[in-house]
């Protein structure tokens, strides 16, 4: 357990840890990072009376899983930040062991949260904490000003879930239809088949179980992060499938992160997926949670990481922090797909602009590792970019792959299979990219610890089009 007062009572003894981080000169400029320690998934992310609330899992004094908080940042423009004090402990019977994921949902000027809390078992020595010897408990609680909050409630304890379900139930995320609230909970059955556990509700408090998602076929042994949602007309379900063996390019990484269009009947309590498809074809992803912000826009932020990896982040863990959040996406659904756009605010961070031919660009390409880089093709032919010393993004025989060296810390090649690439924009900052390709149909997201700083682009094409390039200053961050 750790109770607010308990954390201010250590914050005082980590002194040495923020000076440490400060010095680090891998800290990103325009992503949100741990202020120490370790950060992992988004969580409760929603606007209220025009200012953002960006939750997330947070240890703070150990770079490594130890016990979860909520942190918490504020912004009303996406640009300028605020650090707020940890927004949500372990401090009751029902989380002692972490406050695991969860989400927000406003109604009537109220924020209802919902989130996992994790309780450990230690009475018995032959738990394997998969089948048995863990608690998950889904908690609610509310706020009218996303900083206060109510008494926890417990809504469903373990008792309420299936009974072929295993001890692996979390991760909650509220959808409305009609005058219900439908609630999804990543799940594992004890069987080992990945699901979505479903459950209804008139109040945020009475919940009963309505139905299961799965496929007729296994595809991974656990599904977590669950978020469910209508996007341009179509009903969307994204998760993140644990234990799915790779197909030739796809599901490379050691845990997926993709999403089904669904058709579901409420009247009939019946459902129809539709193909998986992938979020991201990068190294670095995980854990993607939206919400409608007060413009209506459905933006997603996910954890910029992802659990059990082979590669690392040694560079910051040296500096006692580690993972950071996503730049903030627009989704849209076009073409039977999703499509990811960075946020529009995101262009308030340019400094400087260059648009030149693709030919001409190496001559007049600035050293700088903080950019944006739009690069636009009249034709379709391949093409080699060095985005970096080690790092090339490359397309050819109708196969795209970004590809890391050295800097890579581990992380070595992803690659997609597309007939065509009409377009390209990177974003680069000290120790992260992100690209996307064909205005956001598919996208590359990693981190890189390029050993300098002072970086160039270099464009190897016989393509003809045009380059429109922008260096970018950072979010500011009060504390």
């Amino acid at each position: 357990m750790m109770t607010k007062e308990d954390y201010l009572k250590q914050y005082k003894n980590y002194q040495s840890m923020r000076d440490n981080v400060a010095k680090d000169p891998y800290r990103l400029h325009y992503h949100l990072m741990p202020p120490t320690g370790f950060l992992n998934d988004p969580n409760g992310l929603c606007q209220n009376h025009g200012t953002y609330h960006i939750y997330f899992q947070y240890t703070p004094f150990d770079c490594g899983w130890g016990t979860k908080l909520w942190g918490h940042y504020t912004t009303q423009d996406m640009i300028t930040f605020k650090q707020e004090e940890p927004f949500l402990f372990p401090d009751q019977q029902a989380d002692r062991d972490g406050v695991y994921s969860g989400s927000a949902f406003i109604e009537n000027n109220t924020i209802h949260y919902f989130y996992t809390g994790n309780v450990k078992l230690m009475d018995r020595d032959d738990y394997d904490y998969i089948q048995n010897g863990r608690e998950q408990n889904t908690i609610h609680m509310t706020s009218q000003d996303g900083y206060s909050l109510s008494k926890k409630e417990v809504v469903l304890t373990n008792h309420d879930y299936p009974a072929d379900m295993s001890a692996h139930v979390r991760d909650p995320k509220i959808f409305q239809k009609g005058n219900d609230y439908y609630m999804v909970l990543g799940a594992r059955s004890q069987n080992n088949k990945g699901c979505v556990l479903m459950y209804r509700s008139h109040d945020f408090i009475h919940f009963d179980y309505y139905n299961r998602i799965e496929t007729p076929d296994k595809f991974g042994y656990m599904w977590e992060c669950p978020d469910l949602f209508e996007l341009d007309g179509q009903l969307i379900l994204m998760v993140c499938p644990q234990g799915v063996e790779q197909i030739a390019y796809d599901y490379a990484n050691v845990y997926q992160t993709g999403y089904y269009p669904i058709n579901f009947d409420f009247d009939n309590n019946t459902y129809q997926l539709g193909e998986f498809k992938e979020l991201d074809r990068g190294f670095d992803i995980y854990a993607p949670q939206s919400f409608i912000d007060e413009k209506g826009r459905r933006i997603q932020l996910s954890w910029m990481g992802i659990p059990d990896a082979s590669y690392h982040n040694q560079p910051t863990i040296s500096h006692d922090w580690q993972h950071a959040l996503t730049m903030p996406r627009v989704l849209s659904y076009q073409d039977n797909q999703i499509v990811q756009q960075p946020l529009e605010e995101l262009k308030q961070l340019r400094k400087s602009s260059l648009t030149t031919s693709l030919q001409d660009f190496n001559q007049h390409c600035p050293t700088c590792i903080c950019y944006e880089m739009k690069v636009e093709f009249d034709n379709y032919q391949e093409f080699n970019i060095n985005i970096r010393d080690d790092v090339q993004f490359i397309y050819q025989n109708n196969v795209l792959t970004l590809s890391l060296g050295e800097s890579g810390c581990g992380r070595t090649n992803r690659s997609v299979q597309l007939n065509e690439i009409t377009d390209f924009t990177i974003y680069s900052d000290t120790s992260s990219i992100e690209i996307f390709v064909n205005g956001g149909k598919e996208v590359f997201t990693t981190r890189v610890y390029s050993q300098t700083l002072q970086q160039k682009v270099h464009i190897n094409s016989h393509n003809n089009g045009q380059v429109h390039f922008y260096e970018l200053s950072g979010y500011h961050i009060e504390k």
